[in-house]
């Protein structure tokens, strides 16, 4: 590792973006702590064994994240969104972070946030309700927090639909019938999604942390490709050798067919709004993007289908 990089501390280290991040500032030579709950876990271990520190910390726990942070260069900042309704563990997660951080003499904070919450008092049916108005205002502001706190450094990251939700174990809550060779939704067939890689937010926060002048101050829509889902069956359809259909359903079919509500509703609201990143103007910032294509070539092996027999590419 180069000595002369402070330590970045990495949150949600076992987690898609987490742990993205964390593989792509080891490889290229950072220091990482890895905030974990369970340093015996299989992900932690893994971590560990790439060059990872484990840190065992509690998001409610401000001592913990106190203790993690000590002596650290920078933070990558990730949250869990909060299901239940009436909770608030999110906001104040990214809140406890964010006051460890800044106590902690942190001077380069990384958050990654989603895509379009500086826009959603725009989307049709905010003032009515219509959206899940807690799960976009929880993110702004821990955004605001961020921004706000007085950090040397700061970058948000904001990406829209990642692609790791057409993989198990997020696949079964996500598209649970693509197992039987089927992406089923409420996504009307025009309607354009807008998709990115976890390891291209990994990729972007190392980015961040290397230089640091330049990204300072930005908050940052990230997306490879908007397709619609008939081109998303196509495309994992001939990576992964196997026919896969896209069908799209009312939403009140798509609960009975066994959706999550709020994922249905999610729906709804990418075909009225849906993520907006300038996908072309992300080439200003020299960080390679994975093409759906290719990501699902390299995950091939990951994905279940026909009561979870895995397919192999041809």
């Amino acid at each position: 590792m180069n000595a002369a990089r402070g330590a970045i501390l990495v949150a949600g280290a076992t987690g898609h973006q987490g742990g993205a991040a964390a593989r792509e500032l080891l490889a290229h030579g950072w220091p990482v702590r890895a905030l974990v709950r369970d340093p015996m876990s299989a992900a932690a271990q893994g971590l560990a064994r790439q060059g990872a520190e484990l840190v065992q910390g509690d998001w409610d726990d401000l001592a913990s994240l106190e203790r993690a942070v000590a002596g650290a260069h920078g933070v990558f900042s990730v949250q869990l969104p909060t299901l239940q309704q009436g909770e608030d563990g999110e906001r104040r997660h990214g809140f406890n972070l964010v006051k460890a951080a800044r106590h902690g003499g942190v001077r380069h904070f990384v958050h990654t946030s989603v895509c379009e919450t500086d826009r959603r008092t725009q989307f049709p049916g905010w003032a009515e309700g219509r959206w899940t108005t807690k799960y976009w205002n929880d993110k702004w502001d821990i955004e605001e927090a961020v921004r706000h706190a007085g950090f040397e450094c700061w970058t948000v990251l904001k990406p829209a639909l990642m692609m790791h939700n057409f993989v198990p174990p997020t696949a079964a809550f996500m598209f649970p019938h693509l197992k039987h060779g089927q992406l089923l939704s409420a996504i009307l067939p025009g309607t354009r999604v807008q998709l990115i890689a976890a390891d291209d937010v990994g990729a972007f926060a190392r980015a961040a942390f290397e230089s640091p002048d330049r990204f300072h101050g930005h908050n940052i829509d990230l997306a490879a490709q908007a397709l619609t889902l008939g081109e998303i069956a196509a495309t994992l359809g001939h990576a992964l050798g196997r026919t896969i259909e896209a069908v799209s359903v009312s939403p009140e079919e798509a609960l009975a067919a066994g959706l999550f509500p709020g994922w249905v509703r999610s729906q709804q609201w990418t075909n009225v709004w849906g993520y907006r990143a300038d996908i072309a103007a992300l080439a200003q910032w020299g960080v390679p993007l994975t093409r759906f294509e290719n990501w699902v070539k390299r995950r091939a092996a990951e994905f279940a289908v026909d009561g979870g027999h895995t397919i192999s590419l041809r």
